[in-house]
């Protein structure tokens, strides 16, 4: 085991894969000289060359569409898109090539994409690079979603999405790149800071596509979520002293259903917390699952904590995503329910 954080664990795994791997490649804004403008792919290009880590133009349907391009023709390409919210001007490949490929060809073309990209708030990057739209892509069908919440998992999924034969949207929360927080941190005049890592195995391992983790065993609730928020969630929890259990989802598609409907039939009560809008984002698909599943286990109204449903405020960034204080009032109200 090494000592990592999530921006080394994602640079150990893109390394790992470029020396086992001659089909691998990394392509897209900066990661090859600059490695990357959180240096995740730093020191790839010096290693591997400018055929195996390029440098692309500003271009996000370019460099989506020459993945694509890629990938049909034997390569396994890891695109790399700067901000999650720059994903947009790729969003038809994605959804009209990416996904559909491999379907509309009956099989006779794959396309082993790895979309990585940082997505989410806390580093004060104001409307344009602070969103989380993991809702968008996990409703489409043909792409599988992933977002880690530690350095382990981080590396272990990355491995795995290049590895799969199927496009993964791979989205890396940049407010725990240097590692996980105690709840909410301060409003430093840095917006990062280095935090404690994580242990990581230094080879070759990976952590399966489609199954969630029990973050935190507990009786009292289940606590649903994801990302940055498995972190504030497990703070506002311990602050009022309960007993909660956390499921870490980490794979939105394909989603563990199993595990997460499981533990919410135990505890009976469930709090759903994300960074992006409540209003339509993947927690509402959370809520209809377990609904569906456990109405009778249920001993309380499930709850969701999520972002504003506004565009991303620059001035209320710590307002608008969960924080400490409003994970625990809907963990309070749900104990309190009968």
């Amino acid at each position: 085991m090494a000592q990592m954080n999530m921006i080394q664990a994602l640079n150990s795994a893109m390394d790992i894969k470029l020396g086992q791997d001659p089909s691998v490649v990394v392509l897209g804004e900066d990661v090859g000289f600059f490695g990357g403008v959180f240096r995740v792919t730093d020191g790839l290009q010096r290693k591997y060359g400018e055929s195996r880590v390029m440098d692309t133009p500003i271009a996000e349907g370019g460099i989506i569409a020459a993945a694509i391009g890629m990938a049909v023709n034997g390569l396994r390409p890891v695109a790399e898109i700067q901000f999650a919210d720059y994903i947009y001007p790729g969003y038809d490949q994605i959804v009209s090539e990416l996904a559909r490929i491999r379907y509309r060809s009956a099989g006779e073309f794959k396309a082993p994409v790895t979309v990585r990209t940082p997505c989410g708030g806390g580093i004060r990057g104001g409307q344009t690079h602070s969103q989380s739209p993991e809702a968008l892509f996990a409703h489409v069908a043909g792409l599988r979603v992933v977002m880690p919440s530690n350095p382990h998992d981080a590396k272990g999924l990355l491995i795995a999405a290049i590895e799969d034969d199927d496009p993964v949207i791979y989205f890396e929360p940049k407010r725990i790149y240097n590692g996980p927080f105690d709840g909410d941190p301060a409003k430093p005049a840095v917006p990062w800071s280095t935090h404690p890592k994580g242990e990581v195995p230094e080879g070759h391992f990976t952590v399966p596509i489609g199954k969630a983790e029990i973050a935190r065993s507990g009786n009292d609730l289940t606590i649903v979520t994801y990302g940055t928020m498995v972190h504030v969630s497990d703070a506002a929890a311990k602050g009022l002293g309960l007993d909660a259990e956390i499921i870490d989802v980490r794979t939105m598609v394909p989603l563990d259903a199993d595990t997460i409907c499981a533990s919410v039939a135990r505890t009976g009560r469930c709090v759903i917390v994300h960074e992006a809008t409540r209003f339509a984002g993947f927690g509402a698909e959370l809520s209809a699952t377990l609904q569906e599943n456990c109405f009778w286990n249920l001993e309380a109204p499930i709850l969701r904590v999520a972002g504003w449903d506004t565009p991303y405020p620059h001035a209320f960034e710590w307002e608008y995503f969960p924080g400490q204080a409003r994970v625990a009032k809907a963990l309070k109200a749900v104990m309190e329910a009968s």
